[in-house]
């Protein structure tokens, strides 16, 4: 058997774009220097936890760590997908950091993928299980994945610092490969619609927000509503909090979507008040605002996952419509060409301070139901 040629790469940054990128392109990857600064050295919980869950999903994937665990050697097995697993996500990330590469890998399993996902469901760093509910799993309809097989079901909501959320989620296959796509029209918006959530807490807090966010949008239009969703017992994780996600739909389907979640840190007490439940609806309301004026047909927190999406197409050309750039979806954008040798084409417009993006896709087919 001949050597392994392995990528290497170094640092912490990107680690899950990293590993993302690797399993699909079934490039193995060698990282060294991972946290390799400061007082506590190494892959933090929520890194093991996903090279755990990346274990789960496909045979014959290698995870060499060594002793320190500043050093990883990952080589990507054949995804296969399967009914019935189940992950705990643990406390240090919410099940969002896993829900996102989890959902392209699905696309390119053996099997329809079904997995019950543990620990916080609802942060103010990951997106929520209401954003990709409501406004992800609709991004992959317009690469031609089929709406059947795809659901997202919240059995309980857990918050930081003690979880207790679960969730079940349902992904297809795609049977050869994604459609590229011409999405460049953001349409206007028709309606906006959210859910606000409570666990542990009254469902007052609910109530309040709801109210302060409809106060800003009705305004501006009237078809605005917010659903409640106020968890007891079994349902409402380990501990107390509340939280709201907030979504933009357009006339020509797109999504753009915000949320954030209000919770006691682990070492805060909890005789402190939470955050005024006012004053969240207010600013998450002004933050969708500022989402819809950015333009472009996914919010910041998507444009990733959109590129990527368009990276993964045949060999033709996607365009899409971005609002001003953000941080990660650069972060992308360089991955992208360093895995899977895809340029993208980037031309602003000034006259709609957006950003139109152009790449002719690697053309990566489902390989996986073929050689199992």
């Amino acid at each position: 058997m001949g050597k392994i040629s392995f990528m290497r790469l170094k640092g912490s940054r990107s680690l899950r774009l990293r590993l993302l990128l690797s399993t699909l392109s079934s490039v193995p990857i060698l990282i060294e220097d991972i946290h390799a600064e400061g007082t506590l050295l190494g892959l933090r919980p929520h890194e093991i936890s996903l090279l755990r869950l990346l274990e789960l999903v496909s045979d014959g994937c290698v995870v060499e760590i060594n002793e320190t665990g500043t050093k990883l050697k990952y080589k990507p097995g054949i995804l296969l997908g399967g009914r019935h697993l189940v992950h705990d996500c643990g406390t240090s990330r919410a099940v969002g950091y896993f829900m996102e590469p989890l959902i392209v890998l699905g696309l390119f399993g053996k099997k329809p993928l079904s997995i019950t996902l543990k620990g916080i469901t609802n942060d103010s760093k990951d997106p929520s299980v209401d954003t990709f509910k409501f406004a992800t799993l609709p991004i992959l309809k317009k690469f031609g994945v089929s709406a059947d097989g795809f659901s997202l079901k919240i059995n309980s909501r857990g918050v930081p610092p003690y979880g207790g959320g679960e969730v079940v989620l349902s992904i297809p296959i795609v049977e050869n490969s994604l459609k590229a796509v011409t999405w460049t029209d953001e349409g206007m918006v028709k309606r906006v619609r959210g859910e606000t959530f409570s666990t542990r807490v009254s469902y007052e807090f609910e109530n309040s927000l709801k109210n302060s966010a409809r106060g800003v949008f009705n305004q501006l239009l009237p078809d605005v509503y917010i659903f409640m969703d106020h968890r007891k017992r079994d349902g409402a994780g380990k501990s107390p909090g509340y939280g709201i996600s907030l979504r933009a739909e357009t006339t020509s389907g797109c999504v753009l979507s915000v949320d954030t979640a209000v919770f006691y840190e682990e070492d805060e007490d909890e005789k402190k008040e939470l955050s005024s439940p006012e004053d969240i609806g207010e600013q998450m309301a002004l933050s969708l605002i500022g989402e819809i004026e950015q333009g472009g047909v996914v919010d910041s927190t998507h444009q990733g996952l959109l590129f990527l999406l368009c990276a993964l197409c045949p060999q033709d050309v996607s365009k899409v419509r971005v609002g001003k750039l953000s941080p990660y979806g650069i972060e992308v954008l360089r991955h992208i060409r360093d895995f899977l040798g895809v340029k993208f084409a980037i031309k602003p417009e000034p006259s709609t301070e957006t950003v139109i993006l152009k790449c002719v896709g690697c053309g990566l087919k489902n390989l996986s139901r073929k050689i199992c």
